[in-house]
């Protein structure tokens, strides 16, 4: 028998959070997304409890559900760009081999991937915005939800700083990977 280790757990391969800013806001994603997914599970079990078991509705949850929703997504889409864990469809680290060519499209994906986020997050303002000042932009007809007539504003700010905070961290990957382009892949 060896004594060769079968599973091997790497644990470095998601960022860890080094400075104070980075502590707080990894900390508040986490504790937004801990807090979204139990009240979720909770507002969609009480309603299934209700209208199935006991056969009375849960009145307006749908709108809980998705402003509750709105931040989960956005808190985890903002975690997950500062941890690199993101969804992305990257066949370069698979495909290419190290080099200029890894090394430019690494930079044009991140540079892409950068300006589009910047494009969301100026339309995640503007929708925040709408939906803060109303239509007018007076603060008159602040647009609310039918039952609860919740403000829509508060799920739209979860958006807006989800691709804020993307866009932070998004920035950071574009900057450590024009160094390294430029660097000819030297770590720095």
């Amino acid at each position: 028998m060896s004594n060769k280790k079968v599973f091997v757990l790497e644990e470095d391969w998601i960022r860890q959070p080094k400075c104070l800013f980075d502590k707080i806001t990894v900390s508040f994603y986490s504790i937004i997304c801990f807090v979204m997914s139990i009240l979720l599970v909770l507002i969609i079990s009480t309603s299934t409890v209700m209208r199935y078991i006991l056969k009375i509705d849960l009145y307006g949850y749908e709108e809980w559900i998705k402003i509750f929703a709105f931040w989960l997504y956005f808190m985890g889409a903002a975690y997950g760009s500062f941890a690199g864990t993101h969804i992305s469809a990257d066949l370069v680290h698979s495909y290419v081999k190290e080099g200029v060519l890894k090394r430019f499209l690494v930079f044009t994906k991140s540079l892409i991937t950068f300006g589009v986020t910047l494009l969301f997050t100026w339309y995640g303002y503007d929708f925040f915005m709408f939906a803060f000042r109303g239509p007018l932009g007076t603060g008159v007809a602040i647009p609310k939800t039918v039952a609860w007539r919740i403000p829509l504003w508060t799920a739209y700010l979860s958006v807006f700083l989800g691709l804020l905070s993307m866009s932070y961290y998004f920035a950071w990957d574009l900057a450590k990977t024009t160094k390294e382009l430029f660097a000819g892949g030297k770590k720095q």
